[in-house]
C-alpha cells in the first residue's frame, strides 16, 4: 500500500535532463551527487547516471563518498569537495575518494599519507572553498582536476561571472593537463566559454532551472505527494490549523493531507503554497504542522485516500520552492528520511 507521503524518482527523466547538460555544453557531465543526490538517493541516481555513461562523480563529505563507493562499486572516480581534514586522510585512500584540495594544510595531511589523485580548488571570488589565485600551489603529483565554482551562475547578466571565468581561466594555466571544471548547472547555460573540460551540475540534473525558475530543457524528476487523510465542511468564520492564520471566506471544502515539515514540507509553504489536485491547483490554507498541511478543494470531487502532488509534473519544482519563498536545492534536500523513496 502506498505512503501518506512519498517521493517519486523518475530515473528515466534523471538520464534525459544528464544528456540534455551533455549536447548544451558540449563536454563531459560529472554529476553531483552530494546530500543524497539532494534528497533523491545517491546510489539510484548515480547507477543510472552511470549507464548514460558518467564515470566521475562530486560528494561534499567523506561519509557520503564512502557510501557510495560501497553502492556503485570500484570503477567511478568519486571527489570529495570538502577535501582532506585532518585525520580523513587514510579513509579517503581506504575508499578509493579523491579529495578537493582547499588549503595549504589539506594539500600537506595528503602528502604526508602518501599522496596520490585529486582535486585541487581555487577560490575565483565566491570566499567559501578553495586557494585564493595568488596563494594556490604549483604543480604537484597527483592533481588530476582543477576546479572553481560560479557565485552567481543562475543570473546570466550578472558581471561576476564572466570575472569568475577569466580568473579561473587565468589560474588554470598553471596547471597543464589537468580536467578543468567550472560550470555548475547555471553555467552550463552561459555559454561555451564556461564549459571548460568538465562540466559539474546539481540542481538541473534533478529537475531544478538553471535560472531558479522552470525550464522546458529540464525534466521534472521528483514527485512528492501526500494522502488525503479527511474531508471536512468548515463554515464561513470558522478558522483552520494553528494560529488561526486562516479564516473560511465562505462556505469551504478543507482536505487534511499527509504531509507536514517532519516529511520536509516547509512551514514557510503557507500562505502562498498550492497542491496539484483532482486536475487543479489548490492552495495551502493555514500553517503547515508537523504532519499535514491543509488544502482548499471546495467544489472538487476528493476524498479520503486521494493523493495530492505538493511539486512533480504539474507543480513544477521551481514554482513550488518560490512559493515557499526558498530554492529547489532545499525543498529538495529538506525530505526527510520519513518519507519513502520510489524509483520508476
Amino acid at each position: 500500500m502506498p505512503s501518506p507521503a512519498e517521493l517519486t524518482v523518475d530515473l528515466s527523466a534523471l538520464a534525459a535532463n544528464f544528456r540534455t547538460l551533455e549536447k548544451v555544453g558540449g563536454v563531459p557531465v560529472h554529476p553531483v551527487v552530494k546530500a543524497d543526490s539532494y534528497g533523491l538517493g545517491a546510489a539510484a541516481c548515480a547507477r543510472r547516471l552511470m549507464n548514460e555513461g558518467a564515470r566521475t562523480f562530486f560528494v561534499a563529505r567523506t561519509r557520503e563518498g564512502e557510501a557510495l563507493r560501497e553502492a556503485i562499486g570500484a570503477d567511478p572516480t568519486i571527489y570529495v569537495l570538502d577535501g582532506c581534514a585532518a585525520g580523513r586522510a587514510d579513509r579517503l585512500r581506504a575508499a578509493r575518494l579523491r579529495p578537493v584540495i582547499n588549503t595549504a594544510a589539506q594539500l600537506s595531511e595528503w602528502r604526508e599519507a602518501g599522496g596520490g589523485a585529486c582535486g585541487l580548488q581555487i577560490d575565483t571570488g565566491m570566499n567559501r572553498l578553495g586557494f585564493r589565485p595568488e596563494e594556490a600551489p604549483g604543480p604537484f603529483d597527483g592533481l588530476e582536476l582543477v576546479l572553481s565554482h560560479l557565485a552567481c551562475a543562475d543570473d546570466p547578466a550578472e558581471p561576476m561571472n564572466a570575472r569568475q571565468r577569466d580568473a579561473f581561466a587565468a589560474a588554470a594555466q598553471r596547471y597543464p593537463g589537468t580536467v578543468r571544471s567550472f560550470a555548475n548547472s547555471g553555467g552550463i547555460f552561459l555559454g561555451a566559454e564556461y564549459a571548460f573540460d568538465a562540466l559539474r551540475p546539481g540542481i538541473c540534473l534533478y529537475g531544478g532551472g538553471p535560472e531558479g525558475r522552470p525550464d522546458p530543457r529540464i525534466r521534472a524528476v521528483a514527485t512528492l505527494t501526500a494522502e488525503v487523510l479527511q474531508v471536512r465542511d468548515v463554515p464561513t468564520g470558522e478558522t483552520v490549523g494553528y494560529s488561526r492564520t486562516f479564516t473560511a471566506v465562505r462556505p469551504s471544502r478543507i482536505a487534511t493531507c499527509a504531509a507536514g515539515y517532519a516529511d520536509g514540507v516547509l512551514r514557510s509553504y503557507s500562505p502562498e503554497g498550492r497542491v496539484f489536485v483532482a486536475g487543479e491547483l489548490r492552495p495551502i490554507v493555514g500553517r503547515v504542522s508537523m504532519d499535514a498541511c491543509a488544502v482548499d478543494v471546495t467544489g472538487l470531487d476528493v476524498a479520503v485516500g486521494d493523493r495530492v502532488e505538493l511539486f512533480g509534473s504539474n507543480r513544477l519544482l521551481d514554482d513550488a520552492a518560490t512559493a515557499a519563498g526558498t530554492i529547489a536545492y532545499e525543498l529538495l534536500s529538506a525530505i526527510t528520511s520519513r518519507v519513502p523513496r520510489g524509483y520508476t
